[in-house]
């Protein structure tokens, strides 16, 4: 008897386990998943931060484009609803999140531990890093270590990766944070800095749209994973969205728009500037 007590009382305990881990955190209270909510309104809603080429721009006509939007249409067909994209600063997503004002975030987020404390995170679904982009008149620097020189100066966005990792990776060179990426590119381009650091499918389209007054110097200074930000602590969506992307990576879909997006500008002149 008291070994089927104890049995029933361990299919209990599980049982609140697992309700509890579907559950997600929005505005600190527990609230059912996400999946089941998109499944109820038949809605999708995706914040994201435009402006971040080839991943999520707009177009003239203020269409949301990139390999992240076609990633939110396909969630939204497998799911069998609408989808909704929201554009937000990059820093005020997690809060949008957070506040439950959207469902998930897809917005080329680096997976970070500091992150991983307000939010959860899905699988990787691409892998990039950060690289360097000079003048094409800088013909002597091969790596980001002949540019970790005093008097050096390297630019960065603030507040994203490439600024935190040049920060803790420049031990001679000064990090200047300029508020968006195109700013220091056109500082370097006056020669009020000698570089600039960010993610390697920017750095490589702005080698191609600056007709050859830039390079990029293609080293990975570091490595890093993005994954689709969703409210924290919602273990369902997370299963749900690794399982979808296990399928979708790779499949003739995500392919592509990995080659229209990464492959080929052609697109260039319809996108907001």
């Amino acid at each position: 008897m008291a070994r089927k007590i104890l049995s029933i009382t361990l299919i209990f305990v599980l049982a609140v386990v697992l309700g509890a881990c579907k559950q997600a955190t929005i505005a600190g209270e527990s609230v059912p998943s996400i999946l089941q909510k998109v499944q109820k309104e038949k809605k999708l809603v995706v914040g994201t931060a435009p402006g971040y080429f080839s991943f999520e721009m707009l177009d003239k006509d203020g269409n949301f484009l990139g390999y992240d939007m076609d990633l939110g249409r396909a969630l939204a067909k497998s799911l069998g609803v609408e989808v909704e994209f929201k554009q937000y600063k990059f820093e005020a997503l997690i809060p949008a999140l957070q506040t439950g004002e959207i469902d998930m975030v897809i917005a080329a987020t680096t997976i970070r531990g500091d992150r991983a404390k307000a939010v959860s995170f899905s699988s990787p679904y691409y892998a990039t890093g950060q690289v360097l982009l000079v003048p094409s008149s800088d013909t002597a620097s091969k790596s980001y270590e002949d540019l970790d020189k005093d008097g050096k100066k390297i630019g960065a966005q603030q507040g994203t990766t490439g600024s935190l990792y040049a920060k803790d990776g420049f031990k001679n060179a000064t990090v200047v944070d300029f508020d968006e990426y195109t700013e220091a590119v056109m500082a370097m381009k006056k020669g009020d800095i000698d570089a600039v650091i960010f993610d390697e499918p920017l750095v490589r389209m702005t080698e191609k749209m600056e007709d050859g007054s830039v390079r990029g110097i293609y080293e990975l200074a570091s490595k890093e994973n993005l994954g689709v930000m969703v409210p924290h602590g919602d273990l369902q969506i997370v299963q749900w969205l690794n399982s979808f992307l296990y399928e979708y990576l790779g499949s003739a879909d995500e392919l592509a728009s990995r080659e229209k997006w990464f492959e080929s500008f052609d697109w260039i002149d319809d996108i907001q500037q």
